[in-house]
C-alpha cells in the first residue's frame, strides 16, 4: 500500500517557516534554555522541538505558538493576521465601500389598535 504524501508547501511558506524556526532557535539560545527544558516547558516533545527550530511544516502551529508562550513572546502570535496589517485585505474592502450613505425613510408608527375616541 503506498503512503499519501501531503501537497507540497510553497515556497515562500517554507522561507518564512525556516525563518520563524531559527528566530525560536535564536530565542531560547539568547535565553540559555537547553532544548530539553524549553521542551519541557511547551509540554512538547524534544523531537517536535527540533522540528520547530528548522522550521518543518509537520509541526503544528499549537506546538509553535505554545514554544512562543513559553519564551514569553506569545502576544505576537495574536498579531499575525490582524486587520490593520492587512494592506490587501484593506484595499479591496476600500474599493467596495458605498460612495454615498443615505438614512432609511422612517415611516411613521403605527396607531396602537383599541386607541381611539370612544
Amino acid at each position: 500500500m503506498r503512503e499519501v504524501q501531503p501537497p507540497p508547501v510553497p515556497i515562500p511558506v517554507s522561507r518564512a517557516l525556516r525563518k520563524l524556526g531559527h528566530d525560536i532557535r535564536d530565542a531560547r539560545r539568547r535565553r540559555r534554555i537547553p532544548v530539553a527544558i524549553l521542551a519541557e516547558r511547551a509540554s512538547i516533545s524534544r523531537m517536535t522541538l527540533n522540528r520547530i527550530e528548522k522550521g518543518d511544516p509537520r509541526a503544528s502551529i499549537g506546538a509553535y505558538a505554545k514554544v512562543l508562550f513559553a519564551l514569553g513572546m506569545a502576544e505576537r502570535l495574536a498579531d499575525l493576521a490582524d486587520p490593520r496589517h492587512d494592506s490587501v485585505g484593506l484595499e479591496l474592502e476600500g474599493e467596495h465601500l458605498p460612495e454615498r450613505i443615505r438614512l432609511s425613510r422612517r415611516r411613521k408608527p403605527a396607531k396602537p389598535k383599541g386607541s381611539g375616541g370612544g
